[in-house]
């Protein structure tokens, strides 16, 4: 490469701010310089006269390299920043609204929370996506053991959850679910993995989230697979098969379950599909959450009754419908719906197979929690310990959820850098 190569690369990429953006335009530059001197070779220029010629069709390094830079410059989502705002205020409410039945310890752990979760959200956004691409063995791996982990150290049980701890922190099946995520989108953008190993990666996983076990969990992590592998590229016809293998199996497996249940596994079941037969047990939870409903009216209850267990965590969105009414619920439910679409509006946007599956596999992940959660609360759905995105009061929820929105954002940063190669 020659000295006016080596300028002329210089000249450009010091007009760029950004040092991603830098070596990206370095690199896409220098690729078409050297297709460019290849035309010229094959014309019957010397090697010396290709490369000037090649420089000189590229015209001015200084206007070239602003223009460059303003195209390839990262960018940040003030949409889905604003979004993240709006609700990690929001999700003081549930606390606010139980007033003295919660000590303002509350608040503070509260405040820790959504700190660490604005900074996991800003770390994944400076962290570029595309170093996760070929690292879907060892997250995978990672997902994995912390399971295995689970099931085999010495545990405690909090609320039927099993968990360990590593310091201060209290490990649960929550914790394997980001893992997954980033195994998944690696493995569906790599078309060597053949079907029976998709077949055991799937299955590896899902038994272990059920010997842990954590219905809430595996539930989540099958909707985020199966809506990944309908995403990728995997032909129609091995999607086909693995999802009729997989509805075949948990129906052959339910069956079963069926007929092995315990009795207060059924009376649970019989309590969802018939909560006034069992008022005063395994109906009691869901003939309040109808009561409360039913009380709530549009601008809220004035009348103040007792708290329901879990009223900051799971049945926050309850909570918040009872004291501020439904006209509240409707936005609540819109700002939430805003994180879904806006999703959706980037994966318009970005042209890496990479970049889609991962903002898929979040808004599936989201999506789940947030649906699923909601649809408890109005009764359609069995009650289990499933939080609501960013509102409910946890740290594992907001961490995972600032998680979710942090590789977004790191993907919608880099939706410029484009690779215009041909070859």
């Amino acid at each position: 490469m020659s000295n006016r190569w080596n300028h002329f690369l210089s000249e450009v990429t010091n007009q760029i701010r950004s040092k991603e953006a830098k070596k990206f335009v370095a690199s896409e530059l220098e690729f078409h310089l050297k297709e460019v001197k290849k035309e010229w070779i094959g014309k019957g220029l010397s090697e010396a006269e290709a490369e000037e010629k090649a420089v000189s069709q590229m015209g001015s390094p200084s206007k070239l390299g602003h223009e460059l830079n303003k195209l390839h410059k990262p960018r940040i989502d003030w949409w889905l920043i604003s979004l993240l705002a709006i609700t990690m205020a929001l999700s003081f409410l549930p606390l606010i609204t139980l007033g003295d039945e919660l000590s303002d310890g509350y608040i503070v752990m509260k405040a820790i929370h959504v700190l660490l979760g604005v900074m996991i959200a800003a770390a994944m956004m400076f962290i570029d996506y595309r170093k996760f691409e070929n690292k879907g063995w060892v997250f995978y791996s990672i997902g994995v053991l912390l399971l295995f982990l689970l099931l085999t150290i010495p545990n405690a049980i909090i609320n039927g959850v099993p968990y360990f701890m590593i310091g201060p922190f209290q490990i649960e099946s929550h914790y394997a679910l980001p893992f997954l995520f980033l195994g998944w989108a690696s493995f569906f953008n790599n078309s060597k993995i053949r079907l029976w190993q998709h077949f055991l990666l799937v299955a590896l996983p899902l038994l272990l989230f059920m010997a842990v076990p954590n219905l809430a969990v595996s539930f989540i992590y099958i909707a985020m697979v199966f809506v990944m592998m309908w995403w990728s590229t995997i032909s129609r016809k091995a999607a086909t098969i693995i999802t009729i293998t997989s509805i075949v199996g948990v129906a052959a497996f339910s069956t079963f379950a069926w007929f092995t249940v315990k009795e207060y596994q059924l009376a649970r079941i019989l309590g969802f599909l018939n909560p006034e037969k069992y008022p005063d047990n395994w109906g009691y939870m869901y003939l309040q959450l109808k009561e409360r409903l039913a009380s709530a009216g549009w601008f809220g209850s004035a009348v103040k009754s007792e708290a329901l267990p879990f009223e900051h965590t799971d049945y926050a969105f309850l909570n918040l419908t009872y004291h501020y009414g439904y006209l509240f619920a409707i936005g609540l439910f819109v700002i939430l719906s805003m994180f879904a679409a806006r999703i959706v509006m980037i994966s318009t946007k970005i042209s890496s197979r990479f970049g889609n599956l991962l903002l898929v596999g979040g808004v599936t992940l989201f999506l789940v929690q947030f649906i699923y959660n909601v649809g408890m609360m109005i009764g359609l759905l069995p009650l289990t310990s499933m939080s609501l995105p960013f509102i409910s009061y946890g740290f594992i929820p907001m961490i995972f959820n600032a998680f979710i929105m942090g590789v977004v954002l790191s993907v919608y940063r880099r939706k410029d850098f484009i690779l215009n190669r041909s070859a």
